[in-house]
């Protein structure tokens, strides 16, 4: 599992290891593995250009470490200093004494340009409230510029806590990251500004909290979640969905939940709503009641609000009916739900909204949702007293309280923003609700298989929401190896 902890931790942790080891030891750490990461990248690095953003803070310090050991490999490396005064004063004697030179940031212009390589160090961590003009001027310069960039821990004008982004931000090719991910490299908009993330170990582990700020499932996680079923299963111990969706104007959104149920392993789906006749003519193992969801037989788990269009009495029934089983509320479904009745479930409910729902429901604008995703996707789930699945280019799955826990998923692909793409993921997080996982674990794990099965179904072409349907049993196989 790939964690991220916050600022505060992360400063906590290295002075209780910096206490520990000799003075010097962690920046000294940091910068071998930012030159390895650099020279890499370079592939050659004797003749190279490199050219160093520094800060006054601790990255300036790690950049000039780093650009000092590319000299003594043969590379010309220049230092623009943005804070003379301020610069960290034994990096900076450490580059001049190998041979590098520094420039003022008036002067950057034409050495960023004729650079190989531009080195972002000019905000740390700690950052916040975006870049200043002078900074900002040298970010438009390197946008500009053929180099390949490499960010310092974070790229500057990113806000490492929450992923979101003020104003003007370096944007890198690489960011090299040290001792553990920091939330804002896993979270968009922030994530698009990284790269790719590259982590040093810098010996943080120890010192480090065993419940982390953020946390993304990788393969061998979601393997060990997966229902797999057993000599002794029937459908009802591989779970039964419910599902209440679809409408006489949307009868697809039904068979796409019921598709991403099925194909997400739930033992059996029965399914209640107008689009009876336009689900089982594609899955005839569909048990189909016209009776309502207290008549429907017995379930584990509901999936409601997909293609619903203004059917409040279905999603107040499937929230009536379903209090001692899961449910999750999707589309139309969020609007038409009563707070309060969400609030006083005692089992547990999972909301999936996208964006513009989810802004919906909090009376704020598209726009400040998708810019400070970590910060609404709490707030929802804090709101509802319920799990919030956000869905977006990185989906977050957020408990409810303050110790909640929060996860992020990134398997996701342009490919799959497409329409009823999110009835697939409501029938498929259901199928999981069902078989026993958690709204957080169901949540996290269907939108990793989500994301994998638009990925396989895709492969670079335009799909449809039942192509990624199709495709998520390859998803399975693919994370059971």
């Amino acid at each position: 599992m790939r964690t991220a902890y916050c600022v505060e931790t992360v400063r906590r942790a290295e002075r209780e290891l910096m206490a520990r080891v000799p003075e010097g030891a962690l920046m000294q750490r940091a910068a071998a593995g930012l030159a390895a990461a650099c020279a890499d990248l370079l592939g050659r690095v004797y003749g190279r250009r490199v050219v160093l953003l520094v800060g006054s803070g601790d990255n300036g310090g790690d950049a000039l470490y780093a650009g000092a050991r590319l000299v003594r490999r043969g590379a010309g490396v220049t230092a623009v200093l943005l804070a003379p005064e301020r610069t960290h004063a034994g990096g900076l004697a450490a580059l001049r004494r190998a041979g590098g030179s520094t420039v003022a940031p008036g002067g950057a212009g034409d050495v960023v340009r004729r650079a190989d390589l531009v080195l972002d160090g000019i905000v740390g961590i700690g950052g916040r409230g975006g870049l200043r003009p002078d900074a900002a001027a040298l970010a438009g310069v390197v946008a500009e510029s053929r180099a390949v960039v490499v960010a310092v821990d974070l790229p500057s004008g990113v806000d490492a806590d929450t992923g979101e982004v003020h104003g003007s931000a370096i944007r890198a090719d690489l960011t090299v990251t040290f001792g553990t991910h920091k939330p804002g490299l896993l979270i968009d908009p922030a994530r698009e500004y990284a790269g790719s993330v590259r982590l040093v170990d810098i010996g943080l582990g120890d010192a480090l909290p065993g419940r982390p700020e953020l946390a993304a499932l990788q393969h061998a996680d979601v393997a060990g979640l997966l229902p797999v079923p057993g000599g002794k299963s029937d459908k009802y111990r591989r779970g039964v969905v419910g599902i209440a969706a679809g409408s006489a104007r949307y009868p697809g959104a039904a068979v796409l939940a019921v598709a991403g149920a099925l194909r997400g392993g739930a033992g059996a789906v029965r399914y209640v709503g107008p689009a009876g006749d336009a689900v089982v003519a594609r899955f005839p193992e569909t048990l189909v009641s016209d009776q309502g969801p207290k008549q429907a037989g017995r379930v584990q788990a509901w999936v409601v609000g997909p293609g619903a269009g203004d059917d409040a009495a279905a999603v107040a029934q499937v929230l009536a009916a379903a209090a001692e089983v899961p449910v999750l509320i999707d589309a139309d479904g969020l609007r038409l739900a009563d707070v309060d009745a969400v609030r006083g479930r005692g089992a547990p409910t999972l909301l999936t909204p996208h964006a513009g729902e989810a802004a919906a429901l909090l009376g704020v604008a598209r726009e400040e949702v998708e810019g400070a995703r970590l910060r609404y996707a709490r707030e929802l789930a804090a709101r509802y007293r319920a799990t919030v699945l956000l869905k977006g280019s990185t989906t977050l799955v957020a408990e409810a309280g303050d110790g909640g826990v929060v996860r992020v998923n990134a398997t996701g692909t342009p490919w799959l923003a497409t329409a009823g793409s999110g009835d697939v993921l409501s029938g498929l997080a259901g199928s999981l609700l069902a078989a026993g996982l958690s709204a957080l674990d169901a949540g996290s794990v269907g939108a990793y298989l989500h994301g994998l099965a638009g990925r396989f179904a895709a492969v670079g072409a335009p799909v449809g929401a039942h192509d990624v349907a199709e495709a998520v049993p390859a998803a399975w196989r693919d994370v059971r190896g």
